[in-house]
């Protein structure tokens, strides 16, 4: 049986992302009830990380020893990748010495790359292009807070970055409909919007985006690698800020969520975030069991 990695939301059918929404909600059950449940035991993850990281870094190392397992952090400055060892000779490597590996990095092609040469599970933990697990995570808060999201309707407010990209993918997968308000000359991949059709939407007014959405989200107008360009992003983003007001023109049952950090003041009101509306916290720690469902998933699956 071929090795099955997670590099996008694609690489699972629609049932198996179904299932590990499910999944997710029995682990953060077991979880609160305090039971230990060790599928993973003897099991390590190598976590590869190129950019920083405060939920990736914690939810996958704290989700694999809840799991009985341990993972094992990688950065540039401590390892032959920093030096120049090919992409291809670390996977064949660490496929010898660990059961998964999780990257976090720049291009989306070196992840590939390293999918390609691995004998192991490979899982995306942000790109510059896609970040798959994130959106596990918010599909189950969204689930938890209002039920099913097929057939509801998703505004996107903000930078077409990897979130949005993932998001377009969603769409299509758990399938709803999806409304982008960007600037013009920001919009995610093209390749994604034409696969989407008129399931995803461009527009430039976020209050025209928001009407009757019931899920708005949005995240830093720069992203991680774009410190340089954030003053100007500032002036060309500074009315796509989500606040209060702007939520009150979304459905009456619409919910708030940011993948974070949030840059208060800037893409959100100092106040969006413990809005009551908010479930951002909820949403932040699904990472933890979305990921443990995920890392339970690929690893133990027949």
């Amino acid at each position: 049986m071929s090795v099955r990695h997670f590099l996008t939301l694609n690489d699972l059918t629609p049932d198996e992302l179904r299932f590990l929404i499910q999944r997710s909600g029995e682990l953060k059950s077991l979880f609160k009830r305090g039971e230990v449940f060790e599928p993973l035991k003897n099991r390590v993850l190598g976590m590869i990380f190129e950019k920083s990281s405060t939920r990736t870094r914690v939810s996958f190392e704290a989700g694999m020893m809840q799991l009985g397992g341990g993972a094992i952090f990688l950065s540039p400055r401590d390892t032959q990748l920093g030096r120049g060892e090919p992409i291809e000779d670390s996977a064949r490597v660490l496929s010898q010495m660990v059961d998964a590996v999780m990257i976090r990095t720049f291009e989306h092609e070196k992840i590939e790359t390293f999918a390609e040469y691995s004998t192991v599970p490979v899982i995306n933990a942000l790109t510059d292009d896609y970040h798959p697990c994130q959106l596990l995570a918010d599909m189950q808060a969204y689930q938890e807070a209002r039920g099913s999201i097929q057939g509801k309707t998703v505004t996107w407010i903000g930078d077409g970055n990897n979130m949005c990209n993932s998001y377009i993918n969603a769409a299509m997968l758990y399938d709803f409909k999806l409304n982008i308000a960007c600037p013009e000359g920001f919009e995610p991949m093209a390749e994604l919007l034409t696969k989407a059709g008129d399931r995803v939407k461009i527009m430039r007014d976020p209050v025209e985006a928001v009407e009757n959405s019931h899920l708005v989200t949005t995240d830093v107008w720069a992203s991680m690698g774009q410190e340089e360009e954030a003053d100007d992003r500032i002036r060309v983003f500074e009315s796509l800020q989500v606040s209060p007001a702007l939520m009150d023109k979304a459905h009456k049952d619409a919910v708030f969520m940011h993948c974070l950090p949030a840059h208060r003041g800037e893409e959100v009101s100092m106040d969006m975030l413990d809005d009551p509306r908010s479930v951002v916290w909820e949403q932040a720690g699904n990472r933890l069991h979305a990921q443990k469902a995920l890392l339970e998933f690929l690893l133990c699956s027949e």
